[in-house]
């Protein structure tokens, strides 16, 4: 009996608790300081082949394509394939950057894959939190997308 008590008063003192901690992808804090931390973020997601990362760093200045109520979520992720297809590369590196209309930045980047380098252009937007990549010239990069 009395150990029986005092199992259950060790049982009665055991307290456990759960804490739902929301999965989101984490933008680095220089995504917020202008337009080429934010290209950066945008190439590793389409390198690292990431839809969640590339879905919160694609945007515009309304914020990330993911909160946007323009596009749904399998629509969204089919034109995130599209894009790691055709921006796939090794390496890139930043040719320029310039202002572009809408208070907009506009990046010049060469992209390489294999033997394959490309010049395309990217625009990106000042969104309510931190700047995001809006677009890409896809024309200019037609021959990555069809690559292997």
């Amino acid at each position: 009996m009395r150990k029986l008590l005092i199992g259950l008063l060790f049982v009665s003192s055991c307290k456990s608790s759960t804490m739902e901690i929301p999965v989101t992808t984490p933008m680095p804090a220089a995504a917020a300081v202008n337009a080429r931390p934010a290209l950066d973020v945008f190439l590793a997601a389409i390198r690292a082949q990431d839809l969640q990362a590339l879905s919160a760093a694609w945007g515009d200045r309304n914020g990330p394509i993911r909160d946007s109520k323009l596009v749904g979520r399998q629509e969204m992720e089919e034109r995130e394939l599209y894009l790691m297809k055709c921006f796939k590369h090794d390496s890139y590196r930043v040719l320029g950057e310039s202002p572009a209309a809408d208070n907009e930045r506009v990046l010049q980047v060469e992209l390489t894959r294999g033997t394959l380098r490309r010049t395309t252009d990217f625009y990106a937007a000042k969104g309510p939190d931190r700047w995001y990549v809006r677009s890409g010239n896809l024309s200019a990069v037609q021959e990555l997308c069809t690559a292997k």
